[in-house]
């Protein structure tokens, strides 16, 4: 791989992702605050989130102290290099921190010392599937300690919950998990649900319903119901935003499935705070940029 505009562009996907909330989000918060009792406190809390975001954008500042956790996904051509993209987007993880993009947010978990450039292990995360294409996809999601704190995992048939191993029992486990939350993880969040799997791909699917927009629906009808099922049910708890009460504690909510054993029936919820910090680019063959995401 020819150095090109690999880290350039790397660190311009780390930049946006970090300044300036997607739009498909922006637009989500700015429905659910003409929702909202103006002078409320949920009013108040979605307009100054609001004032926030532009003020990111315009100044080029961090939306968030917390930086978060980086997830780079990659879709890729068969028998790219991906040792050298790994290396290039290092580097550019590295200049984005010195740059104050990004917070040193990467501690060593024995010893409790901070990487200064964010580059420990583990850290980033990277992705990467092969893919039949000639171009690049690129997505990054950057996710914050506090959202991070509030995710969950059901083990079914949950007694406790009376959840069984059907579509009602998920809609349990994820609704326990958002009062559970009580506003926690900054609310209004999004949620990324996984059915089934093991722990781990549980986990790991469940984050990557983030790659979705707000505005999309699950391709399997049963879901796409479920999905618009608990928004209604949410919005009856009256959370609201940061816990504050309201009408308005989830932005959005994505399912999948993966398959499972039949001794295991697992719920992984995700959550992701109001901001969803989540870009995308299609790199060509230098990586010169082709089109921006989200």
């Amino acid at each position: 791989m020819k150095n090109g505009h690999w880290e350039k562009n790397l660190f311009q996907l780390i930049r946006r992702t970090s300044v300036d909330l997607p739009s498909d989000v922006e637009a989500v918060i700015r429905r659910a605050l003409k929702k909202e009792r103006k002078g409320s406190h949920a009013w108040w809390v979605l307009n100054a989130i609001l004032e926030n975001v532009a003020l990111s954008r315009k100044n080029d500042t961090p939306i968030c102290q917390d930086t978060g956790s980086l997830t780079f996904y990659f879709g890729v051509p068969v028998g790219f290099d991906t040792n050298a993209i790994v290396a290039h987007t290092r580097a550019a993880v590295a200049k984005a921190t010195r740059q104050g993009y990004l917070r040193q947010n990467t501690i060593d978990s024995v010893s409790g010392a901070s990487y200064d450039t964010n580059i420990g292990s583990a850290s980033p995360v990277f992705i990467f599937q092969q893919q039949a294409r000639k171009k690049v996809d690129v997505r990054l999601i950057m996710k914050g300690g506090g959202s991070e704190n509030m995710g969950s995992q059901y083990s079914l048939p949950d007694v406790g919950i009376h959840a069984d191993r059907d579509l009602e029992g998920v809609r349990r486990c994820i609704l326990d998990a958002v009062w559970n939350a009580q506003g926690n993880g900054c609310a209004p969040g999004i949620l990324g649900v996984c059915i089934g799997g093991d722990r781990a791909t549980g986990y790991k699917h469940s984050k990557e319903q983030f790659l979705r927009r707000l505005a999309d629906k699950s391709r399997v009808k049963a879901l796409a119901r479920l999905e618009e099922k608990i928004m209604k049910d949410v919005f009856k708890l009256g959370i609201g935003p940061m816990g504050l009460g309201g009408k308005t504690t989830l932005l959005g909510i994505k399912i999948d499935s993966l398959s499972r054993v039949p001794a295991s029936y697992f719920v992984t919820i995700s959550y992701m705070c109001w901001a969803f910090r989540r870009r995308g680019v299609l790199l060509g063959p230098e990586g010169g940029v082709h089109r921006w995401l989200y």
